[in-house]
């Protein structure tokens, strides 16, 4: 299966975010909450099982100067094999002048699963950024299928992060140079013009940016633990 879909946000001339482009394309399902206000929200609904082996999704959000959404999901997404075992994909592409918060629910590396996920983020001068990823690794009692992720994010043009995340090799995600063997990790990407000190404590830590934002990242045995430090930092 091949499905895009795309969200433009701009700000009218009340000063109210609203929803000018809603592009859908099943199991891109993008649901608007609240069309115009000081915030738009749209919901990111997965409407047929996906993704699965073969799969390749495209989404693709840009928002105008001055315009804010909050884009959000309502259910966990289950990544997978799919009858083929094929790879699946997935990207994120987001063109912000104004800002945006994108928080999904948790994705779960279901065993045998094989997929690729990327988020670009393509930032002007006063563009703000909030994207947050909460990865399982497989359902309860159940083994890791594999995973890449690979987040990259330009300001006018200049980096601020290229990161990649490969979760599925038992060897790797049980060592202190992997994920320690724990079963959830999560990450949090903040890129705007304030100022946070890097911190950390058991399992969590804040790190700046060299070119502004911080990334946290958190470790744990479960989707609320991870959660609730990521809302704490």
């Amino acid at each position: 299966m091949k499905a895009s879909a795309r969200l433009v946000v701009e700000l009218d001339s009340h000063g109210n975010s609203v929803v000018r482009v809603l592009r859908s394309q099943s199991p891109l399902t993008l649901v608007p909450h609240r069309r115009v206000g000081p915030v738009a929200l749209v919901h990111l609904v997965s409407s047929v099982t996906a993704p699965l082996g073969g799969d390749t999704l495209s989404l693709t959000v840009e928002v105008g100067p001055g315009a804010s959404l909050d884009l959000r999901g309502v259910a966990a997404t289950l990544l997978l094999p799919g009858s083929s075992g094929a790879l699946s994909s997935s990207v994120v592409h987001f063109v912000v002048s104004g800002s945006v918060r994108y928080l999904p629910e948790p994705t779960v590396v279901t065993s045998r699963a094989n997929h690729t996920a990327v988020v670009e983020a393509e930032l002007d001068g006063h563009a703000e950024l909030r994207t947050r990823e909460v990865l399982v690794l497989g359902r309860s009692g159940e083994k890791s299928g594999s995973l890449s992720t690979l987040v990259r994010a330009t300001r006018c043009g200049k980096p601020l992060l290229h990161q990649q995340l490969l979760v599925g090799d038992p060897a790797v995600d049980a060592s202190s140079a992997g994920l320690a063997g724990r079963r959830v990790v999560g990450t949090e990407l903040v890129l705007d013009a304030v100022d946070r000190a890097e911190g950390g404590g058991e399992w969590w830590s804040v790190v700046p940016l060299a070119a502004g934002g911080t990334l946290a990242t958190a470790l744990g045995d479960d989707v609320v633990t991870v959660t609730r430090v990521l809302d704490a930092i």
